[in-house]
């Protein structure tokens, strides 16, 4: 990228990248880093994907598209943030990899203010969503705002109660895209009134993949989350561990250990996690919680593997390790007996193949079936 803002054939290339199919967020900063610029990235793509054992050629996401969708952006009073611009928030910019591009609506800067995430059970009690909406509103009286995911239960409660001070809504699907329907007023005065957020395109409709993505958004953009009643398995105790591995602060308000709505989040005190009772005490945890640097980590190396015969059994050797669960990078280093940039330049061209998701957090599976086309 060229110094100060980028130019628009630049946010266009930046764009492209980011929404070609096998281009997750690690792989998309891991080519930036190589290559320098989106678009010498773009011309390096076809090669590198074959290398990885793609049987069809890469469809990379053509110019018009890009700027297609810049202008349905444009046409939905939104606006498109690419992770190198001035305005990227700064919370988001400081993860691992950060989301190289979101899009907002909404009059909201999230770095003016300190931001606490609060998500919780879709099915909650009374007791929980009156609890939530009274946090989120004695929070936003004192300056901070509540971040949450616009789903129904706990995530809805905390933004009504805090509309009038100031919330974020970080969304699976597209910026219009509007769930549960009955948010749509809610949906509506967040954007005029607040900020939405969403890593989608406009006009996407989410996939299950989508949500831990809205999840990750939603501890990024906090110094802090609290989580008001989650089961055992539930997407907020996702957003925690999130939050955890981010190096921000995990709160959570303690519940009746006869309802399996408390069990994560009575889980999540057991391991650790502060626990909240009243505003105060996430107030206080806020007073002392440091924002994280912003300066980009160091890249690990990354050789481009020769396109040479004798190399060919590295793909198809490190391909064998993977499985569905996340394993991590350090544990295929090992076990490969590669050199740690061998191994991250075999997994990007795996990646660019379909063959495996290469994660946020040093992780790396195999990738879904049917997306090496």
């Amino acid at each position: 990228m060229t110094g100060g803002a980028p130019s628009f054939s630049e946010r266009v290339d930046w764009l492209r990248l980011a929404r070609t199919p096998q281009v997750g967020p690690v792989t998309f900063h891991k080519l930036l880093q190589r290559y320098g610029t989106p678009a010498e990235a773009i011309g390096a793509l076809p090669e590198l994907a074959r290398r990885g054992g793609r049987h069809q050629p890469l469809k990379v996401t053509d110019r018009e598209a890009a700027e297609q969708e810049i202008e349905a952006t444009d046409a939905a009073g939104a606006r498109l943030l690419i992770a190198c611009e001035a305005d990227y928030p700064q919370l988001l910019a400081a993860l691992d990899p950060p989301p190289p591009v979101i899009t907002v609506r909404g009059p909201l800067v999230p770095d003016d203010h300190a931001c606490c995430a609060i998500v919780g059970s879709r099915n909650a009690s009374a007791i929980g969503l009156r609890f939530a909406r009274d946090m989120a509103a004695e929070l936003g009286r004192a300056g901070v705002v509540i971040v949450s995911g616009l789903a129904r239960g706990i995530d809805g409660s905390a933004h009504a109660g805090a509309l009038e001070t100031g919330t974020i809504a970080v969304l699976a699907g597209g910026i219009g895209h509007i769930y549960p329907p009955e948010h749509a007023e809610l949906h509506a005065a967040i954007g005029e009134r607040s900020l939405l957020v969403t890593e989608s395109p406009p006009g996407a409709t989410p996939t299950a993949r989508d949500f831990p993505r809205r999840n990750r958004l939603i501890s990024g953009l906090s110094l802090a989350t609290l989580v008001i009643e989650a089961a055992l398995r539930s997407g907020s105790l996702i957003t925690a561990r999130f939050a955890a591995e981010q190096g921000r602060e995990v709160m959570a308000a303690p519940g009746s250990p006869l309802d399996p709505r408390a069990k994560g989040s009575n889980r999540l005190i057991r391991d650790g996690a502060a626990l909240i009772e009243d505003a105060e005490d996430v107030l206080e945890i806020l007073r002392h919680a440091k924002r994280p640097a912003t300066a980009e980590p160091p890249a690990p190396p990354w050789e481009p593997v020769d396109d040479h015969a004798e190399d060919a059994g590295e793909h198809d050797r490190l391909y064998a390790l993977l499985s569905p669960s996340p394993v991590p990078v350090d544990e295929l280093i090992r076990q490969s007996g590669l050199a740690p940039g061998r191994v991250h330049a075999v997994l990007i061209e795996l990646e660019l193949a379909g063959r495996a998701l290469v994660l946020p957090g040093g992780f790396v599976q195999q990738a879904w079936p049917d997306t090496n086309g």
